[in-house]
């Protein structure tokens, strides 16, 4: 994975396919789909002939690519990992709230 792919903007851009998910990522395609078997990305469509992912995916891609890589983990603790840095973030934001209501 090159620095300047991790810097692109994702702004509004349209659906992406599973072959770009694999050249943005840095991933696989046997990962990428076993991410989605666990639940880690998730298509627009999981059951259509061809996968396509909203651009937000891409961003996940490339946290699981560097937890692969960095770790050596395979696509499931990738997956595991992946969801427990989710519930880290959402309770940093909800600790976050409380402490400007001043509780």
């Amino acid at each position: 994975m090159q620095g300047s792919d991790e810097a692109r903007p994702l702004g509004d851009a349209a659906d992406i396919s599973l072959d770009e998910l694999v050249r943005v990522s840095g991933l696989d395609r046997r990962h990428l789909i076993e991410l989605v078997r666990y639940g880690a990305l998730v298509p627009r469509d999981a059951g259509a002939v061809t996968l396509t992912f909203e651009a937000q995916w891409v961003v996940v891609a490339r946290r699981a690519c560097r937890l692969s890589r960095e770790l050596d983990l395979e696509p499931h603790a990738v997956s595991v990992a992946l969801s427990l840095l989710d519930r880290i973030e959402a309770l940093e934001r909800e600790l976050g709230r409380r402490r400007a209501r001043g509780g």
